[in-house]
């Protein structure tokens, strides 16, 4: 490979990457001047509740298989081999307890946004209280997603990093803003296409190059790189088949059960039947997306070995080492790079423009239609429109901040998940303890999180590789003995944080809830708790059932929060 050189696109590349934006434009233009032309909230913010299975299902991956995913997945496989792939096994759950459990309580309640469900449950107050925690989420995570790729390839390349940052911007902003929801999503149809075929492109020309898969294989193989089931419990130990498996459940709940950019791709759902069976249909594509980065990272090992890019000094971190592997193998190749490149950028714009969407959602839902009931369904949809331009404005401030603000995603998605769960399944929960669960989650979330950053003794680790919102960046630490008393807990797994953050909520939520009076079941708002307790415990009968928890049915039609 020779000296340090920075590799360039060819022009069939740019055209390839500009043929991208000009086509999600496109999309946005279309469904602008096409339909209800976006003339109310209920098209601009859930696609006139019109969509079938098939595109809300692609954009519910689309939204979090981020460009950070698919430069870390390949990564961590070919650093620490395939016991990542286990993460798999997570997903058959995260999507069947969403799909059977948060989908019907949303759907049936007709919301637009996830925190009026929290507003219908307990209060006003619980209700901005986790509107305003999904905003700073979101916001953060804004930043990383526009930003880490763009910097990845102006290293890599030589792509203008600002000219990058600026075109994703302005396309994700145009299309959000003029075709709304539906455009979002068939953006993201478009977009999970393109990001297949990048893929594709790159593991089979390796592996071509490289003597074929079974040759990639053996090299894996003999490299020590192909992992069998590791059964070790320890919470400690950073990939295992516990923390990937029954850890990786708890991330998956945070993103396809309540988080607000998934939620309103199910309330976009022409039925209830088609938003469940959009989530089942999410299951085989998760599996393919995993298989893809697996193969990825096994390609990129039979082609370097031991000697990486990294360690030789040709990239400074792990996501440029994909980068720099894809302009190796694709570089005679013109046209394939801009490919590889436009697959990278499809991710981070599904991933942004959900994140505008959602946002301008609760932003107008949850913190300006409450104080003006009788605003007009034009303005309305106007403001709704600005917001999504607005949403813009953080991403300039952020770009330096990428490893802080992954850590904040991931702290901030469990404590969300405890409060959805607290109130879904918890009839006596009130919303004094839902709020002090809420800041209690967080409170621990950002304690072990700083913890863990401040107190790492090696800190190298690879850009954390979860196919969505990615969880908090861990480092691998190297202890000369087993870590005790708060450096344990500061040496928690991180795919253990969802877990760890939402059950601190639930936890103190009901203390809390118990010690201030629990609410009755008849000051329940019908259809916002699931007899979760009440189905578990079908074998008692029904009067003890009654004494031990709610088992109130879904109402079928609940009338929906002005």
């Amino acid at each position: 490979m020779g000296d340090v050189v920075q590799m360039h696109f060819s022009t069939v590349d740019y055209v390839i990457f500009a043929l991208l934006l000009v086509a999600s434009s496109g999309i946005g233009l279309f469904y602008a001047f096409s339909g209800g032309r976006q003339r109310t909230t209920q098209e601009f913010l859930l696609a006139d509740r019109s969509m079938s299975c098939l595109p809300v299902s692609l954009s519910l991956l689309a939204t979090f298989q981020s460009a950070v995913a698919i430069l870390g997945a390949p990564s961590e496989i070919y650093t620490h081999g395939t016991q990542y792939w286990f993460l798999g096994c997570s997903y058959f759950l995260g999507l069947l307890i969403p799909a059977h459990v948060f989908i019907p309580v949303f759907y049936r309640l007709r919301l637009t946004s996830a925190y009026q469900y929290l507003e219908l449950r307990f209060n006003k107050t619980v209700r901005i209280c986790g509107t305003v925690t999904f905003i700073f989420q979101m916001v953060i995570y804004m930043g990383v997603v526009l930003y880490a790729p763009a910097l990845a390839l102006n290293a890599v390349t030589g792509f203008d990093l600002w000219g990058a940052v600026l075109a994703m911007g302005l396309v994700c902003t145009l299309y959000t803003t003029l075709g709304g929801l539906k455009a979002v999503i068939w953006t993201d149809v478009f977009q999970t296409i393109v990001m297949f075929a990048g893929q594709l492109a790159v593991i089979v020309v390796g592996a071509h190059q490289e003597g074929g898969i079974a040759e990639v294989w053996r090299k894996a193989r003999n490299g020590s790189r192909i992992a069998g089931l590791d059964l070790n419990p320890d919470p400690l130990e950073r990939h295992t088949f516990w923390t990937l498996g029954v850890g990786g459940v708890f991330l998956m709940l945070a993103l396809y059960g309540v988080n607000q950019a998934q939620v309103q791709r199910y309330l976009s759902s022409r039925t209830e039947k088609e938003a469940v069976m959009s989530c089942y249909a999410v299951f085989p594509c998760q599996q393919i997306v995993l298989t893809l980065g697996c193969l990825m990272g096994l390609v990129m090992y039979a082609r370097y070995g031991e000697e990486s890019p990294l360690d030789k000094g040709y990239v400074k971190t792990n996501d440029q080492m994909v980068l720099y592997f894809v302009m190796d193998v694709l570089g005679q190749l013109p046209g394939l790079p801009g490919l590889f490149v436009a697959c990278l950028f499809s991710g981070a714009l599904s991933t942004i423009s959900s994140a505008f969407n959602s946002l301008a959602t609760v932003t107008m839902e949850d913190l300006i239609k409450p104080h003006f009931p009788q605003m007009k369904e034009s303005r309305a949809t106007l403001i709704s429109k600005a917001l999504g331009e607005c949403c813009t404005s953080p991403l300039r401030h952020l770009e330096k901040h990428s490893s802080a603000a992954l850590s904040i995603f991931g702290m901030v998605g469990g404590p969300l998940l405890g409060l959805f769960c607290l109130g879904m399944f918890f009839p006596w929960a009130n919303s004094i303890g839902a709020v002090t669960g809420l800041v209690a989650g967080l409170l621990m979330a950002f304690w072990v999180g700083i913890g863990s950053f401040v107190g790492r003794v090696s800190a190298s680790a690879p850009l954390p590789p979860l196919n969505v919102t990615v969880s908090n960046v861990k480092k691998k630490y190297i202890y000369s003995e087993m870590p005790s008393g708060l450096q344990a807990l500061y040496s928690l797994s991180y795919m253990w944080y969802s877990a760890h953050n939402s059950t601190t909520v639930v936890l103190v939520g009901l203390v809390v809830s118990l010690l201030t009076g629990p609410m009755n079941e008849k000051e329940l708002t019908p259809g916002t708790v699931y007899p979760l307790l009440g189905n578990l415990l079908f074998f008692l009968p029904e009067r003890f059932r009654e004494k031990l928890c709610c088992i109130m049915p879904l109402e079928d039609k609940v009338t929906n929060l002005q």
